[in-house]
């Protein structure tokens, strides 16, 4: 086997998969604990709808170039599927219409930045911190 994963590029070896400081968002008190937090520490949101794979490949991506901790931002992790009441609401109280996957940066209570699709992986987080 270990020829065939040579030729083919396959590896044998386990990749040690990478832990990403997400906080659930799945209620909706919790954009208003969101959008209060913001004025002391950057809070972003990552929509991310389960059932497309532009948003999986999007999600892989921004795991795999993701380099913070909880100390430098509250990163939300929110299943729109699954809390479609709650993805609606973000869209009502940040004034963005809706887009999957979608990231949104906020402080002091307002959007900074926000992109969808492949345009996710071109923001520096680093820069909002």
């Amino acid at each position: 086997m270990g020829l065939f994963n040579k030729i083919f590029g396959g590896t044998s070896e386990t990749k040690e998969e990478k832990v990403i400081p997400w906080i659930p968002l799945n209620e909706l008190p919790q954009l208003d604990f969101i959008e209060k937090k913001s004025a002391t520490k950057t809070q972003v949101i990552f929509k991310h709808s389960t059932r497309c794979g532009i948003s999986s490949m999007v999600m892989r991506q921004f795991v795999n170039d993701y380099n913070l901790t909880e100390k430098d931002l509250d990163l939300y992790y929110l299943d729109l599927l699954n809390h479609r009441d709650v993805s609606d609401e973000v869209g009502y109280k940040f004034q963005l219409i809706h887009e999957s996957p979608q990231l949104l940066v906020i402080k002091n209570g307002v959007v900074v930045a926000h992109a969808s699709h492949g345009a996710i992986n071109g923001i520096d987080l680093n820069s909002f911190i």
